[in-house]
This record gives structure tokens, C-alpha cells and sequence, in this order.
């Protein structure tokens, strides 16, 4: 009997990641807790003051799914911080007295396939990688449907006839693509409820106040984490624009052309997610959004340096740009002033433009 996986919850991509984990490599998949507040208390308690708030998201999610049963727990690299992140919260969790098994997918390389043979062997030494070979194309392609709904989502869920009937269907969409394990039952699934979304009736102007949404990969990604900023902007019929997310990012990763773009903001690659951050203000500052609103975790330094850049930006377009932290002592009350100033302001030049 294979023991209990699980991976940090991140928006909506435990479908996929789950769908992986039992389909390709024949391990139960524990599916991690909702993140509440008391996630980020128990991340926070047990967490370093200097690390930033998706560390303590991630810890208290891991120690949250510990005590639901988990018993290998999954952590991946990343061009940050983040890739050291594997190794700490394994010790943290480890002195915290818990015996479970840490997969840490940041000390593999892409230049050595046997590295990450060894660590899928470590998930389930029975496992096939043929399967695993055979589920990864339906992966992809679960990731590429999921950014394609949400997309569609934050253009048009402020917009609805009826409040809430994106929602409900959305959530209906989520349910039914657990289970489905094939290439060709993704596409008929994807096909089948994009005319469903694309039937239910809007009211939308011709017009919409547009606010673009970039910033660091985790707090952009995970709702939770950024107090629902998305959610906020559509209840006030604003189409949201927020090109990070995997697809973009990991599948298509257009690293020579961003490059391109930003030559005139930043010469140089300033780590992480700078460069999507620049490149994607930069495009919506010429689409002429009405507004931007950069998220980060507080010291976040790859995005730290990339605000010299978006503040040239918001000067040469006429842009404005509201800057946001998020760190686990961040309030509700307080972000929803500063967002409802920020919504003043630019309806007001909006209605002075037109």
C-alpha cells in the first residue's frame, strides 16, 4: 500500500498535480487543506520573521496535511529564495518532531534525468515511468484549460446578468475535471464548458475599467494568499488582466522576447519574476489599462528591484500603479481602503479621459 502524497495548495493546480501523482505514478494523493487564516498562524509560528509570507503559507500547509494523514511531502525549486525554501521547512518539520518523508525536487537537474528518476522512485519505487509518461501530455494540457478558464473568468465575472452564475459553473468545472485522465476527455470536457461559460448572459459596457494585476509568482497565484484581489476588482465591474500563471511561465516561457521588450526598463535579468512583472506593465501601460496593481510578498527582492522600473513606466505612460505587500500581518480592513482609493482614482480619470 503506497503511503499519502501531498503538495502545497497553489490556486486551482492540485487538479493536475493530483491527477499526476495517482494516474502516473500510482501514489495516493492527499488533497491539502483550504489555506485559512489559521494556516498562515501556524506557518508563521514555526517560520523565521525574515522569510517571506509564501514560506509560512507552504509550512503551515504542509504541517496542516501532516496531521490530516500526509505522509511524503513534495516540494519543488525555484529561481529564488524559493529554491532553498525544500530543504528548511524539512528541517523545520523534522525537529518538529513529525516522521514523514521529504521529496524535494529542487535538488534535481534538468542536465541529469537520473536525478529526478530518483526522486520519483522515492515517491513509489513500483512506479512505471511509462505512465508517468503517458499522464504528463494530459497535464499540460489541464494547466493550459485551467489558465485559459480563469482568464476568461477575470474578463468577464464582474459582468454577469445574473450574480454568480460564473461562479457556479466555474466551481462545477473544477469538480468534473477531477477524474478525467485522458487526452482526448480533456478536450471534449474543455469544449464542452467553454460554450457553457461563453451562454451565460453579460452586461458588459463597451468600455470596462481595466486594471492589470502582475507580481511575484506565489502571492499573484494563490488567492488566498493576496486576499482575494481578483474576487474585489470583478464585484466592482473591472476586467482584470493577470498574465502569470503556469502556462505562460513554465510551459511557453517566453524568456527571449520579454528580454526584448524590457531593454529599455532593465538591462539586465533582475531574478525571478522581474522580468514578467516589467514586460506584462509595460504591455498594458500601452494598451492603455486604466491601472496596475503590483502584488509581492514583503522582501520580496527580485520584485523590490523591479519597482524602480514600473515607477518609469507609470511616469512615461501616465499610469498609475498601486503597490501592495503582503506579509502575514497584512489586514483586510486595511487593504480594502487602499484598494477603494485606488478604484476612485482611476474611475475618476477614466471619466475624465472620455
Amino acid at each position: 500500500m503506497t503511503r499519502k502524497v501531498t503538495f502545497p495548495q497553489l490556486g486551482n493546480y492540485n487538479i493536475p498535480i493530483e491527477m499526476v501523482f495517482e494516474e502516473g505514478m500510482d501514489v495516493e494523493y492527499l488533497k491539502p487543506p483550504k489555506m485559512t487564516n489559521k494556516t498562515l498562524e501556524i506557518g508563521s509560528k514555526y517560520s523565521p520573521d525574515s522569510v517571506c509570507a509564501p514560506f509560512k503559507f507552504m509550512l503551515g500547509n504542509y504541517i496542516e496535511a501532516i496531521e490530516n494523514g500526509a505522509e511524503i511531502l513534495v516540494s519543488v525549486g525555484g529561481l529564488c529564495r524559493l529554491g532553498y525554501y525544500g530543504e528548511l521547512h524539512e528541517q523545520i518539520i523534522k525537529d518538529l518532531g513529525y516522521d514523514v518523508t521529504f521529496v524535494n525536487f529542487a535538488q534535481t537537474k534538468l542536465s541529469k534525468p537520473s536525478s529526478w528518476y530518483e526522486k520519483f522512485k522515492t515517491l513509489n519505487p513500483d512506479m512505471s515511468l511509462i505512465k508517468i509518461g503517458e499522464v504528463i501530455p494530459v497535464f499540460l494540457k489541464m494547466i493550459e484549460y485551467l489558465d485559459l478558464t480563469d482568464n476568461f473568468m477575470r474578463k468577464n465575472a464582474g459582468f454577469e446578468v445574473e450574480e454568480g452564475s460564473l461562479d457556479r459553473l466555474y466551481n462545477r468545472y473544477l469538480a468534473e475535471m477531477r477524474g478525467i485522465s485522458s487526452l482526448r476527455e480533456i478536450k471534449n470536457f474543455q469544449k464542452k464548458y467553454m460554450k457553457a461559460f461563453k451562454e451565460i448572459p453579460l452586461n458588459k459596457p463597451k468600455n470596462p475599467l481595466r486594471v492589470a494585476m502582475v507580481g511575484e509568482y506565489y502571492t499573484i497565484m494563490e488567492p488566498f494568499s493576496n486576499h482575494y484581489i481578483e474576487r474585489w476588482l470583478a464585484k466592482r465591474g473591472i476586467e482584470v488582466e493577470r498574465w502569470m500563471n503556469l502556462t505562460n511561465t513554465i510551459i511557453d516561457r517566453p524568456e527571449k522576447e520579454v528580454r526584448k521588450h524590457i531593454k529599455p526598463y532593465a538591462k539586465y535579468d533582475l531574478g525571478a519574476t522581474s522580468m514578467y512583472t516589467i514586460d506584462r506593465a509595460l504591455h498594458c501601460a500601452k494598451a492603455h489599462y486604466d491601472g496596475i496593481i503590483h502584488v509581492k510578498s514583503a522582501g520580496c527582492m527580485p520584485e523590490i528591484d523591479s519597482m524602480a522600473a514600473l515607477q518609469n513606466i507609470s511616469k512615461d505612460y501616465k499610469i498609475p500603479i498601486l503597490y501592495i505587500s503582503f506579509d502575514s500581518q497584512t489586514s483586510d480592513v486595511g487593504l480594502q481602503t487602499r484598494l477603494e482609493a485606488f478604484y476612485d482614482m482611476i474611475m475618476m480619470r477614466k471619466k475624465k479621459i472620455i
